[in-house]
C-alpha cells in the first residue's frame, strides 16, 4: 500500500517508500511546481470464507475489512474470485514559493476502491472519490488529509488496500493542523456510530465539538517513533435521547531499521474509538436506551520487513483487534465483535524501480460474542506501476 510520512533514504526499502510517496515534477510555472502522481494497480482476490459469502459489490471482496467477515452457525465454506483494478489512483499536488522564502503547498488526491456506481457486466466504470484535498502554509493546513490520530508510515507494505486493517487507525477526514517541531496537534470532523437497542448501527453527526488530537513524532537513523492522544465526543441525539460520553485514546507506533530490514509497529488503547481502527469493526458506544455507554478497545500489528535482494523483498504481519462490551448490555445489543486478527505474508518483485509484481496470502478470523466466528483465507495477486 502506499504511504505519505516519514522516510529514510539510506536503505533500499526507504528508497521503495520514496518513490511510492512523492509525485514527479510535471511542470514549472513562474514560482509554482505543479506535480502528477499516482499508480496503476490490478489486484486477483480468491476469498474462502468459512461461513457463507459476501455478496456481489460488497467492499469486502475488494480489500480486507474486519467486519464484513461472514458467521454463521448454519452456513458453509464457500469461495468466490474478484479481480478489479479500483485501487489506482492518481494526485495532483503544488508548491509555491513565496517572496519571504516561505511556501504554500497544495495536494488533491483521487482513487476509485470505494466509491458508489459501477458494475462488473459490461464497463466497469466506478465514480472517483475524494482522498484528500488540503492546502499547508507556515506550519498551517486546512482540509482533508490522514488523521494526526494516525502514523501513516508505519503501514507496512502489503497488496491488500490496508493491511493490518483490525490493528490500525485509519481515518482520512476534514481538519485543521498545526505543526511545530517534533509535535503536531489538529482539531478533525467529528462523528459517532451507535450501536442501539435494536442492533442497528447509528452513524450520527450532531457533535458540539471537533475531535481534537495531540502527537509527537521522534526520528532516529534507527526509525522513528510516534505516540498520538485523541480526545472526542460520542453523541447519540435522536427522537427524545439527548445522551453524549467522552472517548480518549492512546496510540503508539513506529519503525524500528535492521540495516535494510525494518520492523514496524502500532497498539492502540482507549475509550469509545469506534470508527478511528479496525476500520469500524466495532462503534464507538452502544445506547441502551437511557444512556450512551462507550465501548473500550485495544488493537496493534507487528511487522517485518524481509529485503531478498535489490528486487525481492517479503512483509510478514500480524495484526488483532479487542472489543471489550459490557456483558449486561448484550441482550440488547444483538452480537457485536469481540475480536478479529489476521496474519499475511507476500512476495514482492520489483524488476525495474517502479514496477511491482507481487502475491501475498492472509489468514483471518472474526469472532463475536455470541462465540459464532469466522475465517477468512485470501490468495491476492497483484501488478502495480508507479508514475
Amino acid at each position: 500500500m502506499t504511504t505519505f510520512g516519514y522516510t529514510r533514504k539510506t536503505t533500499i526499502a526507504a528508497s521503495i517508500f520514496t518513490v511510492l510517496s512523492t509525485p514527479s515534477i510535471a511542470a514549472s510555472i513562474g514560482q509554482t511546481d505543479i506535480n502528477y502522481g499516482g499508480y496503476i494497480k490490478l489486484d486477483a482476490i480468491w476469498s474462502d470464507f468459512s461461513d457463507g459469502t459476501l455478496g456481489s459489490g460488497n467492499i469486502g471482496r475488494d480489500f480486507y475489512v474486519p467486519g464484513t467477515t461472514p458467521v454463521s452457525a448454519t452456513s458453509s465454506e464457500d469461495a468466490v474470485f474478484d479481480m478489479h483494478a479500483r485501487q489506482s489512483r492518481f494526485n495532483l499536488a503544488t508548491n509555491t514559493k513565496l517572496d519571504d522564502g516561505s511556501e504554500i503547498k497544495t495536494k488533491i488526491e483521487l482513487d476509485f476502491i470505494a466509491s458508489i456506481g459501477g458494475n462488473e457486466r459490461v464497463t466497469n466504470s466506478y465514480s472517483p472519490r475524494l482522498r484528500q484535498a488540503y492546502v499547508s502554509y507556515k506550519g498551517w493546513m486546512f482540509g482533508q488529509a490522514w488523521s494526526n490520530f494516525q502514523n501513516v508510515s508505519a503501514l507496512p507494505e502489503t497488496l491488500d488496500f490496508v493491511g493490518p486493517a483490525e490493528g490500525t487507525v485509519f481515518v482520512r477526514q476534514a481538519m485543521v493542523k498545526y505543526k511545530v517541531g517534533n509535535w503536531s496537534f489538529s482539531a478533525e470532523n467529528p462523528e459517532s456510530t451507535v450501536t442501539t437497542a435494536d442492533s442497528a448501527r447509528v452513524v450520527t453527526d450532531d457533535a458540539s465539538m471537533p475531535d481534537f488530537t495531540a502527537r509527537y513524532t521522534y526520528n532516529a537513523d534507527w526509525g522513528h517513533f510516534v505516540v498520538a492522544a485523541l480526545a472526542r465526543q460520542l453523541t447519540y441525539k435522536l427522537g427524545a435521547a439527548d445522551e453524549s460520553e467522552t472517548s480518549i485514546g492512546l496510540s503508539a507506533s513506529g519503525r524500528i531499521n535492521f540495516g535494510k530490514n525494518n520492523l514496524k509497529f502500532m497498539l492502540t488503547q482507549g475509550q469509545g474509538l469506534g470508527r478511528y481502527v479496525g476500520l469500524n469493526v466495532a462503534n464507538g458506544g452502544l445506547y441502551d436506551g437511557n444512556k450512551l455507554h462507550a465501548i473500550d478497545s485495544t488493537s496493534g500489528f507487528i511487522a517485518y520487513q524481509q529485503l531478498w535482494s535489490d528486487e525481492l523483498r517479503s512483509t510478514f504481519l500480524y495484526s488483532f483487534f479487542s472489543a471489550d462490551n459490557d456483558n449486561n448490555l448484550l441482550s440488547i445489543s444483538g452480537n457485536p465483535t469481540k475480536s478479529s486478527q489476521s496474519l499475511s505474508a507476500n512476495l514482492l518483485y520489483s524488476p525495474v524501480k517502479k514496477l511491482t509484481f507481487g502475491v501475498e496470502y492472509k489468514v483471518a478470523t472474526r469472532d463475536t460474542e455470541a462465540k459464532i466466528d469466522g475465517d477468512l483465507n485470501r490468495l491476492q495477486l497483484s501488478a502495480k506501476y508507479v508514475f
